[in-house]
């Protein structure tokens, strides 16, 4: 479900307007995530680490209001709930775009997310299937501790959905750390919305 935002009386339409006429409207932090408590908990729960902190950035996407919104031909829309297409690696190392629906439960998510990774190994090429626009595009990049990442973009197609992606796991003295990005449309998100998403992503890592 999604509503129409009245664009007339949105306290953003001129944030709105300003980054819209940009050739490129993305804008994009990096930041770390504190992943030790998240990881044992994982193990704890036998829930891969993968679906585990996937579900965690979902969790907190929902509840930050501005990730819920969508540009959609001349209107702005928020959506109820967003889920999520996720980068999956094959076994001949190409990927595809996954679609993963969300699901308040991590049990019944875990299920959701290993049936889909099982559906992308049966499948070539990137686009594997129709794509909805409640989503984020997630990636994980667990092989690079990186300090700055960039997204491939085709200006010629019409794009607001936040990007988010992980790091290489990393240890020092105990405590575990991943990077990650987190890359939006300015005309919808600001610095202070991806500190939210932080500080809940962050509170929910350590729950």
């Amino acid at each position: 479900m999604k509503q129409n935002i009245d664009l007339k009386n949105w306290n953003r339409k001129g944030h709105f307007d300003f980054f819209s006429a940009f050739d490129e409207p993305f804008f994009g932090i990096t930041s770390t995530i504190d992943c030790t408590i998240a990881m044992e908990r994982a193990k704890a729960n036998q829930i891969s680490f993968f679906v585990y902190y996937l579900h965690k950035t979902l969790v907190a996407i929902n509840k930050i209001e501005n990730f819920r919104l969508r540009i959609e031909g001349e209107n702005v829309v928020l959506y109820d709930e967003i889920d999520a297409s996720a980068t999956i690696m094959r076994d001949d190392k190409t990927f595809g775009f996954s679609f993963m629906k969300f699901h308040e439960d991590i049990n019944e998510f875990h299920k959701i997310v290993q049936k889909e990774i099982a559906r992308i190994q049966t499948t070539t090429g990137i686009l594997t299937r129709k794509y909805p626009e409640n989503i984020i595009h997630f990636s994980a990049v667990p092989w690079i501790n990186f300090t700055g990442l960039t997204h491939a973009r085709n200006f010629k197609f019409a794009d607001s959905c936040p990007k988010i992606s992980y790091g290489k796991v990393m240890e020092e003295s105990g405590k575990k750390t991943m990077a990650i990005s987190v890359t939006a449309h300015h005309g919808l998100v600001d610095g202070y919305h991806i500190g939210l998403f932080i500080e809940e992503l962050q509170n929910l890592m350590n729950s």
